[in-house]
């Protein structure tokens, strides 16, 4: 487990990288004059060119040292972010988002592959909980920090930190990670079998709709904050978001581990998400209460992706990396589609306060989606046709 670590110190760089954009979108508009809905296409950059990173670069580079390709990753990453802080406008750091998008959806997937290949069996859930577990660590300390240094130095001295600590996992990994190769990467048939076995659709296509509801609401968590209660100090409301996700993404796998039932915890982890997005904007309106559905939200936003990357690693064994990285794409094209939504639905005039609710919905149309896998899993094993 103490190999894993040196992954979890890259994965709380993309974390802090990911997650701390959000919080500096006003900076970031006050520099280029850019609205709300303009800047959050800075996320949307990022998790997009993530999405089409991951499933890519995992056949393209499947085979070669995970070593190599981890460093190359988080050189990618590392540069791309250094660039992104010297900026001289918005379009050039739209470019550098995008390119640190790539570095982030090379490194995460094959980071996690390679997490459940160093342990036994026994421990896999516990090991991508722990890798997962970095990147929330990431929201957690990263974001409320980067959000003063921001306020000290600008938000281009955020993401040096961020560069900064990219090169420090670099050295890190240099030094001790084992040189191992990777998974060799599926036939062309093999994966267009893989695209279209129905557990796997079913499961990366829950993963997408529970993502554009949690990721892409905290994309504009200012707004939301904003409009439903007239806060404008955000910082304390991210510490929250991002200790219920390091207490979500650390304790699940354990969770997976004792229970061997990942499936029903995401069935309970989809009923809890959606009712604290409904309570959300009854909850800010008590002072005593208005953390606590940001605090849920957190947890379970981040718990709900061990459970989805422990099934594909079930369903296709021979090709842990490529489904992982299939659902890592899932994951972030729900952040990019969340991301665009909230700006389009801003840009024609809907309220951010009524974001919430629309996030719900979607949250209750992936537990439906759960809950048919389930029912279709046990006609499966039960026999039936």
């Amino acid at each position: 487990m103490r190999k894993v670590l040196l992954l979890v110190i890259g994965m709380f760089s993309l974390g802090f990288d990911a997650y701390v954009v959000a919080g500096l979108l006003p900076y970031i508009g006050a520099t280029f004059h850019t609205s709300d809905s303009q800047t959050g296409q800075a996320v949307s950059v990022f998790t997009l060119c993530y999405a089409l990173a991951a499933p890519i670069f995992a056949t393209l580079l499947a085979g070669k040292p995970v070593r190599r390709i981890l460093l190359l990753a988080l050189a990618v990453f590392s540069a791309a972010n250094g660039a992104s802080a010297l900026a001289s406008n918005f379009s050039l750091l739209l470019i550098a988002r995008a390119v640190a998008g790539i570095g982030a959806g090379l490194f995460s997937p094959l980071a996690a592959s390679a997490a459940a290949a160093l342990v036994s069996n026994e421990k896999q859930g516990r090991a991508l909980g722990l890798t997962l577990g970095g990147m929330s660590m990431g929201t957690v300390i990263g974001v409320p920090i980067g959000l003063l240094i921001a306020e000290q130095v600008g938000w281009q001295g955020t993401l040096w930190v961020v560069t900064v600590i990219g090169l420090i996992a670099m050295i890190g990994i240099v030094a001790w990670f084992p040189n191992f190769p990777a998974v060799a990467p599926p036939s062309l048939g093999q994966r267009f079998a893989m695209m279209t076995d129905g557990r796997v659709s079913a499961t990366v296509g829950i993963t997408l709709i529970t993502s554009v509801a949690s990721l892409g609401l905290y994309t504009y968590i200012a707004s939301i904050l904003h409009s439903l209660a007239g806060i404008t100090s955000i910082t304390p409301y991210l510490w929250v978001w991002g200790i219920g996700g390091v207490i979500g993404s650390f304790s699940i796998g354990t969770l997976i581990d004792r229970t061997k039932r990942p499936g029903w915890l995401m069935v309970g982890i989809l009923i809890i998400l959606a009712i604290a997005m409904f309570s959300l904007p009854f909850g800010l309106a008590v002072p005593i209460v208005a953390f606590l559905p940001i605090f849920i939200w957190g947890a379970m936003g981040w718990a709900s992706q061990a459970p989805q990357q422990h099934v594909l690693l079930l369903y296709q064994p021979k090709h842990g990396a490529a489904s992982v990285a299939l659902n890592s794409s899932a994951n972030y094209l729900g952040s990019a589609i969340g991301s665009t939504l909230g700006g389009v639905a801003m840009v024609a005039g809907l309220a951010p306060s009524k974001f919430p609710f629309a996030a719900g919905c979607l949250i209750f149309v992936a537990l439906l989606g759960q809950l048919s896998v389930m029912s279709w899993r046990r006609k499966e094993n039960s026999g039936e046709k």
